[in-house]
């Protein structure tokens, strides 16, 4: 039965991006670079809203060439969105206009590929709101960015408790948590 990990790439304030910087906020480091392109993404199908396709996609248009953009363009690719209209340009993306939650549910419930997001704030929140994230996992990035921060990550959140599973520390001091997340109904101990 597939399962379904959120995959952020975070600031230590919670940001995703931020005005002005670099991707990665400059930091990716050859080991960490090495990393991703070994951590299985290639075996998954990776699930975004439109904001985040139009950015990646994109991203793919401009690096052609580009080896590790070359196997995201490879990897099936799942969009949600009502916004935009088939066919996509990205290769090996389908558009689904149902809702996210019910067509996670559907996928999880067979035997195809295991699922993680790309981005896509919103859609996680919706699908971690539900109930149907197996893991969450971070890459938090040693930089602050509370002036140009954008796109918090875990604003309109639930509560919810993790367990950590896994940690990684990459060289420039980039931390992975992976986690098991349980979502609450309140803080604990009010219910």
């Amino acid at each position: 039965m597939p399962d379904l990990m959120v995959d952020f790439i975070i600031s230590l304030d919670g940001y995703g991006a931020a005005e002005g910087w670099p991707g990665f906020w400059g930091m990716e480091s050859p080991e960490y670079l090495a990393w991703l392109d070994e951590d299985g993404t290639a075996d998954c199908t990776l699930l975004m809203g439109a904001t985040t396709y139009r950015l990646m996609s994109g991203f793919a248009a401009d690096a052609r060439g580009d080896p590790g953009m070359a196997q995201l363009t490879a990897t099936p690719k799942v969009v949600f969105s009502s916004t935009l209209q088939a066919p996509l340009s990205w290769d090996n993306t389908e558009l689904v206009a149902d809702e996210a939650v019910d067509t996670v549910r559907e996928r999880k419930d067979g035997d195809g590929r295991s699922l993680r997001t790309l981005g896509s704030i919103s859609l996680c929140r919706s699908l971690l709101r539900a109930g149907v994230v197996d893991r969450f996992r971070l890459v938090v990035f040693p930089v602050i960015t509370g002036a140009s921060g954008r796109d918090r990550i875990f604003d309109g959140y639930p509560d919810v408790t993790l367990e950590l599973i896994a940690q990684r520390t990459f060289e420039g001091g980039l931390q992975l948590l992976e986690y098991v997340p349980t979502v609450l109904d309140g803080p604990p101990g009010t219910g």
